[in-house]
């Protein structure tokens, strides 16, 4: 069943925020559906506009350019994340358990039961495989970061990187561990899926076990190793 439940983001994204009207939420569905069927390149907003039977100018209403829309989708995923992880670890005293939850929670949070009506967060996720990569490594990741479009991103590395610190508050690299993690979470599924020759893991019929168990060896190895004798 959905729920009600709204993700604040960069007002610099959008034009509109479209979670505000029918439309938009209209837009954020049907693209999230639309560049998972096509790719981000051949993604546009006349294609999206024929798809939800409406005009390619009321889709820039909303958003300027399909880069801002992309990023205003990975911005929402990442924000999902963060709430999911703050909410399933918000009694939990044990560090240990803590950080193991996060790390199934990042596996996790593409469920099959859609959350939010307008958000199939599982075909989202699938966006955030193939596509996350282009929103940052690009020639305007500098000026794009300026305007504050990765903030959801690097909000929820620090949330994580809490939850290292808790488990060893002497490991010295808690945001590079939190981020190599959030990037090993995607990495690893697309080398699955398409280049198996460079993981260890296999993913069937939806399996995520064995890449929750590499995230888990990977965080508490090398916390475990770096704890002062």
């Amino acid at each position: 069943m959905a729920i009600s439940i709204r993700i604040q983001l960069n007002e610099q994204l959008y034009l509109r925020d479209p979670q505000d009207t029918k439309l938009g939420r209209r837009i954020i569905q049907h693209s999230i559906l639309l560049i998972d069927e096509v790719g981000f390149e051949h993604f546009t907003f006349k294609k999206l506009a024929d798809r939800i039977d409406s005009t390619e100018a009321s889709v820039y209403r909303y958003f300027e350019n399909k880069h801002l829309l992309l990023v205003y989708l990975l911005s929402w995923y990442w924000e999902w994340i963060k709430f999911l992880i703050e909410r399933n670890t918000s009694n939990i005293n044990d560090p240990q358990q803590a950080l193991r939850i996060a790390l199934h929670t990042i596996v996790d949070a593409a469920g099959p039961d859609p959350v939010v009506d307008f958000v199939d967060e599982a075909v989202l996720h699938r966006i955030v495989i193939a596509e996350a990569i282009k929103t940052y490594r690009t020639k305007m990741v500098d000026a794009d970061n300026k305007k504050g479009f990765f903030l959801a991103y690097k909000s929820l590395c620090r949330n994580i990187a809490s939850c290292i610190s808790a488990v060893n508050p002497s490991y010295p690299y808690p945001r590079a561990l939190a981020s190599t993690l959030l990037e090993m979470s995607n990495d690893h599924v697309y080398f699955a899926q398409h280049l198996p020759s460079l993981t260890d893991i296999t993913i069937v019929d939806g399996d995520n076990s064995q890449l929750k168990q590499l995230l888990e060896d990977f965080a508490f190895r090398i916390l475990t190793a770096a704890k002062p004798d």
